[in-house]
């Protein structure tokens, strides 16, 4: 077969699909790492601690006990028993454990969910910035992610009159994070119960990403799930072991919803993982259940980390920064340093930025442009107060040095 008739062999959601520019900037610094250039990643959304003793444990007594094969495809019956019970205690949420499905992270729950309600034609709603896979999940699912940027003065927060500005007869769902990632910004139960009201008014569904409910600094948390007695039964609520109990890499990640939708959600998901992993199922039980001292305890180092990293970023000459107030991250506003030049390289955009940023003072941060705001950059302060100080003191130079 000659080049030019030869068959195009990619779907056009695989040819369209762009790579995480997080795990972008992550694998780069990595392969610096490995070349020995001494760098200092603020770039990976990890948490740097080790998971707590306890679920290791119980990670190993389920080895020794056999507990090595498939499960059902939505999770053992004892991890949803667990969920639900969470739910119950920490937000106030009755789901029945058949509403629940767990999943190999909570990314995959999210590309679950879109997968099961969305389709050509179809419209979510997004506010910018935003985590980097929310479109690219839409799209996947083949609808339309509709972006609503947000503005600083409200906490870089979509507003009720923006959210109802944008829903048209094709908006299926709003996709929320809070506490957000990339901003660290956490949403009120007040202003949620004012988005609540545009919901339940237009009949649209929420997907609420929660992720980072246990990491919060000085305000309460809030879900929408509860904003208003109807909103419950028109929101899935996603969570997972990967944040709050540092557990990355075991991919646990878990959604509960309206019935309907969360058994499609399940049989989605038997047709492509199945369950996920046994032995990360029953140690996530024990995180559930036990005892969540080591969750207070990381959540205070990381207010600590954040109450010197948005200080620090806040003396630095054409950098402005808010204050976070909840997950690991900060967004700084680095704008006004674009058309300068460092060593004779013009930083015009959020990605030169972060590149310069990487090639020359070794530290990984990721472009706002990923997030949907290109005059920003996130920074995740998941790594040793240590790395932290000498990080911002290599950008602080870096600043210094344009011209």
């Amino acid at each position: 077969m000659s080049t030019a008739t030869r068959k195009t062999w990619l779907s056009r959601r695989a040819s369209e699909a762009e790579e995480s520019v997080t795990l972008a900037m992550t694998a780069k610094a990595n392969q610096m790492k490995e070349k020995g250039i001494d760098v200092i990643s603020f770039s990976a959304g990890e948490p740097d601690f080790d998971t707590p003793e306890h679920i290791k444990k119980a990670a190993i007594d389920a080895l020794a006990k056999g507990h090595t094969k498939y499960t059902a495809a939505s999770g053992l019956p004892a991890l949803r028993k667990a969920i639900a019970a969470k739910f119950q205690k920490d937000n106030g949420l009755a789901f029945d454990p058949a509403q629940i499905v767990v999943s190999c992270g909570a990314k995959h729950s999210l590309y679950n969910i879109m997968q099961a309600i969305l389709e050509e034609g179809d419209e979510a709603i997004i506010p910018a910035p935003y985590w980097v896979s929310y479109p690219a999940m839409v799209k996947a699912a083949g609808a339309t992610p509709v972006i609503v940027n947000t503005e600083e003065k409200d906490g870089l927060k979509i507003r009720p009159e923006a959210l109802r500005e944008a829903i048209s007869p094709r908006t299926k769902a709003l996709i929320l994070c809070s506490p957000s990632n990339p901003t660290g910004m956490v949403y009120s139960a007040a202003e949620l119960a004012a988005l609540a009201d545009v919901v339940a008014k237009n009949d649209i569904l929420v997907i609420s990403d929660e992720i980072y409910e246990k990491l919060v600094f000085g305000v309460p948390f809030a879900s929408i799930a509860t904003a208003r007695p109807e909103l419950k039964d028109r929101t899935i609520v996603v969570n997972g072991a990967s944040k709050a109990y540092s557990m990355t890499g075991w991919r646990i990640g878990y959604a509960a919803g309206p019935k309907e939708i969360m058994a499609a959600v399940g049989r989605m998901q038997s047709q492509s993982t199945s369950n996920a992993t046994s032995i990360a199922q029953y140690a996530t039980i024990a995180a559930l259940e036990g005892d969540q001292g080591c969750v207070e305890k990381m959540r205070q180092e990381y207010a600590k980390r954040r109450d010197y990293i948005v200080g620090r970023l806040r003396s630095i000459p054409g950098v402005a920064c808010g204050e976070p107030q909840g997950a690991f991250y900060v967004f700084p506003r680095v704008s006004a340093l674009y058309g300068k030049r460092h060593q004779g390289q013009l930083i015009q955009g959020s990605v030169a930025m972060a590149e310069a940023l990487l090639e020359k003072v070794h530290i990984a941060t990721v472009p706002g442009s990923g997030f949907g705001a290109d005059g920003f950059i996130r920074l995740s302060y998941a790594t040793s107060m240590e790395k932290i100080k000498e990080g911002l003191d290599r950008l602080e130079r870096f600043v210094r040095e344009l011209s």
